[in-house]
């Protein structure tokens, strides 16, 4: 498997915040000067055609195999990857391209509802990310924040969503043996403190500005000492 430079992904259970993080960072970048390289904020399912199926599935209209899904989300991935405009496109020309959920997601989610070896297969070949950011939380903190919901995922259960954090530590030694970068962020911290730690790791890619991540850099070595 290779690694995708300028590709960052965003992974977490259900209620571990990577949308509101995604949507935080967005608004971070249109204020920063214009040293920043081009953004791309995406998330996956996608809103083509299959990642909408998927969307409807996975409120359970209608509720479809565990072996269905999988390939469902590996045709969905393949087309966000390779199709025109894609992640690889525009990785390659030196945009950074951030990403709500990828292939580990498919690895925890499908994993646990078909076994490990149709995700693996159907996911190998994709490229990883440069960096992965592993938002951590209990389970039971990350379901209260759903509860205002009007409509609930399928998997949005304490029992599944424990075993989902469960994998998901368990698989990021996957992850790093891959190539890529992997970074967990306490996700149970202030939304201000969580989006800080997400800029800080950002910041330190080789794509963003040379100055900006030297200064981050020397101020967490402070820190440290």
């Amino acid at each position: 498997m290779s690694v995708l430079q300028n590709f960052i992904v965003f992974e977490g259970g259900d209620g571990s915040g990577t949308s509101t993080q995604l949507e935080l960072l967005k608004r971070r970048f249109g204020k920063e000067d214009a040293l920043s390289p081009p953004v791309i904020f995406t998330f996956e399912p996608t809103d083509g055609a299959v990642g909408r199926l998927l969307r409807a599935a996975l409120r359970g209209e209608p509720r479809l195999h565990g072996e269905t899904m999988t390939r469902l989300f590996s045709a969905d991935r393949a087309e966000h990857l390779y199709g025109e405009g894609g992640i690889v496109e525009a990785a390659e020309r030196g945009s950074l391209v951030i990403c709500d959920r990828y292939t580990l997601s498919s690895r925890v989610y499908q994993g646990l509802e078909c076994g490990d070896g149709l995700p693996a297969a159907l996911n190998g070949g994709f490229p990883a990310p440069e960096l992965l950011l592993f938002f951590d939380i209990d389970p039971r903190l990350a379901l209260l924040r759903l509860e205002t919901r009007t409509q609930k995922d399928v998997y949005e259960s304490l029992d599944f969503q424990l075993r989902v954090r469960e994998r998901y530590l368990g698989l990021l030694d996957s992850c790093r043996a891959e190539g890529s970068r992997v970074v967990v962020i306490d996700a149970s911290a202030p939304i201000d403190a969580v989006a800080e730690a997400v800029w800080q790791n950002i910041s330190l890619l080789p794509v963003m500005p040379r100055q900006r991540g030297s200064c981050i850099a020397s101020s967490m070595k402070k820190a440290i000492n």
